[in-house]
């Protein structure tokens, strides 16, 4: 029973009378640890809409990030934080915003609304956990999903929010129907369901993998798990019946053709890795590449799971311009695959016999099988002609041992070619016992010295392909700030991340307000790193606004005209300040340890019964005020610091306001001075002087609250406010307030970052990749969460660090970092960044002297279009022999012109080494772009 218009009430035996918030969130909280703590396969989580579970949040007190698994905070969740207390009982829980409509599902199950994203639409609670959300607030509906194991190499538990969903067709009278279960469920699971659903003996049942309505394979009833026979979210699946003709028809197709029955996933395959695409009409790919038949390993895939012939060229046709087939959000996995399977020394290798090579011991490899898988894809796609391949085998590997891929969410074509790049490189990897290398210190060597036995170092562990084409080396320097050790360190790359100059730094707008009131509040704008912490904004303000050595800064963030919460923690990220915020910063005096803070929050005057206990409803105006005073407070010691602390704000006779001007952050004027001036009076004056400086009477109207507010009291002369490491007054503004003071001084404050402060970049005013190179390799601080070991002073420092690019690859890979990810926020930017697509010149910036060529030429480039969370994936890639560039949009590919490839959607740029001639012209530098 649920009574109303009730704060809270427990649990008697007879009836289910709601508990504190605070009470539930404990609860909760444990019953959570406990579930985390017992992680095993088969256990039950409930989905819940992210809306109902946000306004419990709310109720309950707690942190709107603590049970967001990714850490981010949702749109829904960014609210009104100060009603947090406040904040009713949520009604029934209401899973409605997160299911299909009835209409748009068939079946009695429920199902989820597709792209769904956990912290944004909904949250996943244990068994436990709901069912005492349930008990308490009733509704619904519930949906239980399981918790399975994922990955072959690194075991990680996830819920299956989605499970597997096949569309049956009954070969009988063609209906279809929805069959769900989990993807970990045997094949025999699937027959079972499907017999009862059909009311059929297992003995006559047949099901074919039925992928795009093209019979592939007969799944035979056993203890194999669906996601190892490659079925795909919502592809087809054909029920056939045994009778009378049952044995004749099996193994023909609807009109009675015969059918060429293919093992899904055979042992071993009949086609080698040895002899390469059979080209039926002897047209040449257009790579010199040598093919040859030897001794192979076979591959442990089957050439025709993708219903096409593996390895046949029709006339007239060429290899390379094949699309892949989106089995469902895998247009990153697309993307990234098109650009590495047009990458010459890539297609050169896997179009030969590599098998000597496979390394199927190595404990950081896939045993091999993610380079079969790779290759054999790479084949087909270089022999199909213009035929769509279904990269369902491959997909099915990539989620076998890397399941952060797996399922049907978008994901990152850059994390992907980062895994896929490390993967085939240790599977390829030809050291199969890496010996144990202790590393030195560079000592005051010479660099080519240091340099050269760091990538000894690496070649006698790592040696491979990928090592040999797409691996550079670059030079980090670290220096100590406090006893200036220099450490030198060469280290290998597979890509090189560049971050887009708009994103390393943010402008801050911050007010400064005086503690002792000898000032008006002044704002300042300050530059930082994105990745910085308060302690850079508190040391960047200091001497923006000329910050005493015996003063500091005491930062807050201002909410509805109150104070949030202060920013005391010095490593707190700056990413927590959204750009909305409003921030402030109070100038006080170092000496105020063991001193009470006094707070003082405006509010226009009400008339209030002396002996009011009922909190304030009503709205506040201004900036709060914050100053120290010694124990024990008074009353008449409170309105002495009041009035000194709105000195600044009184108005003049003259002008009825008074005139300010600012010179260098300080300011200068006609400021009337009190009698009794010294610097932070409101600080350091003793007792006597303040009993002295008060009146009778008390100057304002004063109310001392408590935290919340839930009640107010009036602050007479002789009181004594309890003891309390903050004390919150709130101070009456009346028509002879406004008449002695100008409080506009203390109106709308500037917020972090104005809205249209940052000038989206046109074309015209695009950075060019020269520009985004050059902030990768400029000096900065360490962040505080990246601190350095120094051995010198046997403690982490924030060192400096410097990278220069030292030897490069064959294989240049440029990331251009457009997406941000924090705790607190993410973000995407689609500044436009001009990049050469010929004669790349890096010879300024690789300071070694090897004597290679650093011009490079762009081959291709993975695109992101669209925000986060979603968006598409595409890829143009360049046929090195034609000599002209292609446009590969999953299963649609189209020539694009050359001058069309620049867009602000580029994401992933691979260049390829030119080679040039000694003493040849050399390329497009950064001077040119």
């Amino acid at each position: 029973m649920t009574i109303p218009d009730s704060g809270f009430m427990i649990d008697n035996g007879a009836s289910c009378l709601p508990l504190p918030p605070e009470e539930e969130k404990r609860i909760v909280k444990e019953l959570t640890d406990q579930s985390e703590a017992n992680l095993k396969e088969g256990n039950l989580y409930y989905v819940v809409s992210n809306r109902w579970y946000s306004s419990w949040q709310r109720y309950a007190g707690q942190a709107m990030d603590e049970s967001s698994v990714d850490g981010w905070a949702s749109e829904s969740q960014n609210m009104d934080v100060l009603s947090v207390k406040t904040a009713g009982r949520p009604g029934e829980i209401d899973n409605s915003d997160i299911l299909l409509k009835e209409d748009d599902f068939d079946g009695d199950e429920l199902e989820l609304r597709r792209m769904l994203e956990e912290g944004r639409d909904y949250v996943l609670v244990p068994q436990q956990v709901w069912e005492k959300l349930l008990d308490w607030y009733k509704g619904g509906p519930a949906l239980p999903r399981k918790l399975i194991s994922q990955g072959m190499i690194h075991k990680t538990f996830i819920v299956e929010v989605y499970p597997l969903c096949l569309k049956l067709i009954d070969d009988r009278d063609k209906s279809q129907s929805l069959v769900r279960l989990s993807k970990k469920a045997s094949v025999r699971e699937l027959y079972e369901k499907v017999c009862r659903l059909r009311e059929l003996e297992q003995e006559k049942a047949c099901i074919w993998d039925y992928f795009n309505k093209r019979k592939h394979a007969i799944l035979s009833i056993s203890n194999r798990a669906l996601e190892d026979s490659n079925l795909q979210m919502d592809q087809e699946i054909l029920l056939e019946v045994q009778d009378g003709n049952y044995t004749s028809r099996l193994g023909k197709d609807s009109t009675g053709n015969e059918l060429a029955l293919v093992s899904l996933e055979p042992s071993r395959s009949s086609v080698t890795i040895a002899g390469g695409p059979t080209m039926s009409n002897g047209h040449s790919t257009g790579y010199n590449f040598n093919l040859y038949q030897g001794s192979a390993v076979s591959s442990s895939f089957s050439d025709m799971d993708d219903g096409y012939d593996a390895y046949k060229l029709r006339k007239g046709e060429r290899g390379g311009l094949a699309g892949l087939q989106n089995l469902g959000n895998t247009c990153f996995m697309n993307s990234a695959l098109q650009c590495l399977v047009h990458t010459p020394p890539l297609v050169e290798y896997f179009l030969q016999d590599y098998s000597d090579e496979i390394n199927t011991e190595n404990p950081l490899g896939m045993h091999g099988e993610l380079a079969l898988a790779f290759g054999e894809l790479l084949r087909k796609l270089w022999s199909s002609g213009r035929t769509t391949i279904a990269p369902r085998a491959f997909k099915g590997k990539l989620a076998r041992f890397a399941p952060q891929f797996s399922g049907y969410n978008q994901h990152d074509s850059q994390e992907l070619l980062a895994f896929l790049l490390d993967g085939l490189h240790e599977d390829l990897n030809r050291v199969k016992r890496k010996p144990y290398i202790e590393t030195k210190d560079s000592d005051g060597r010479q660099d080519e010295e240091v340099a050269d036995e760091c990538w000894k170092n690496h070649k006698a562990r790592n040696d491979s392909l990928i090592v040999d084409v797409c691996q550079g080396q670059y030079k980090s320097t670290l220096v100590c700030p406090a006893c200036e050790k220099i450490s030198i360190t060469f280290d290998p790359f597979m890509y090189l991340s560049l971050p887009l100059p708009s994103t390393v730094t943010r402008p801050m707008t911050v007010t400064v307000f005086c503690g002792d009131g000898s000032g008006l509040p002044i704002p300042y704008t300050v530059n930082l790193l994105k990745q910085g912490c308060c302690k850079d904004l508190s040391e960047a303000l200091s001497s923006a606004c000329c910050l005493k050595s015996d003063e500091i800064l005491l930062l807050a963030e201002v909410y509805e005209k109150r104070i949030f919460r202060y920013l005391e923690n010095p490593s707190e990220p700056l990413a927590s300040i959204k750009e909305d915020n409003h921030i402030v910063a109070y100038r006080l005096c170092k000496n105020w340890v063991g001193r009470t803070r006094i707070e003082i929050i405006h509010r226009p005057h009400e008339k209030c019964s002396s002996d009011s206990i009922k909190g304030y409803q009503g709205k506040f105006i201004g900036t709060p005020l914050v100053t120290y005073l010694e124990d024990p407070v008074s009353g008449a010691d409170i309105d002495a610091s009041v009035s000194r602390l709105l000195s600044p704000l009184k108005r003049t006779r003259s002008s009825g306001k008074l005139h300010n001007g600012k010179e260098n952050g300080c300011v200068k004027g006609a400021i009337e001075e009190p009698s009794n001036s010294s610097n932070f009076r409101s600080l350091s004056m003793d007792k006597t002087e303040l009993e002295e400086t008060s009146s009778s009477e008390l100057s304002f109207q004063l109310f001392v609250t408590d935290g919340n507010s839930s009640s107010c009291k009036p602050i007479e002369k002789d009181s004594v406010v309890n003891s309390a490491r903050v004390v919150k007054v709130f101070l009456d503004w009346s028509d002879e307030e406004h008449d002695l003071y100008d409080i506009s001084y203390l109106k709308d404050l500037p917020e972090v970052q104005k809205a249209g402060f940052t000038v989206k970049k046109t074309r015209q005013e695009a950075i060019s990749l020269f520009t985004c190179l050059e902030a990768f390799l400029k000096e900065e601080p360490l962040g505080p969460d990246d601190m350095w070991y120094c051995p010198e002073c046997k403690e982490h420092r924030q060192a400096t660090k410097k990278l220069d690019l030292w030897m490069l690859p064959e294989i240049l890979v440029f990331h251009l970092k457009r997406f941000s990810y924090s705790r607190y926020s993410k973000n995407k930017l689609d500044t436009f960044v001009n990049f050469p697509i010929h004669d790349l010149d890096l010879s300024k910036y690789v300071i070694s002297k090897d004597g290679k060529p650093h011009v490079y030429e762009l081959y291709a480039i993975s695109n992101h279009y669209g925000g986060l969370g979603g968006g598409h994936y595409t890829a143009y890639a360049k046929l090195i022999d034609e000599n002209r560039w292609y446009h590969f949009d999953d299963s649609h590919v189209s020539p694009v012109n050359e001058s069309e490839i620049r867009t602000s959607a580029a994401y992933v740029l691979f260049y390829k080494r030119v080679k040039t001639e000694p003493n040849a012209g050399v390329g497009e530098t950064s001077q040119g772009s």
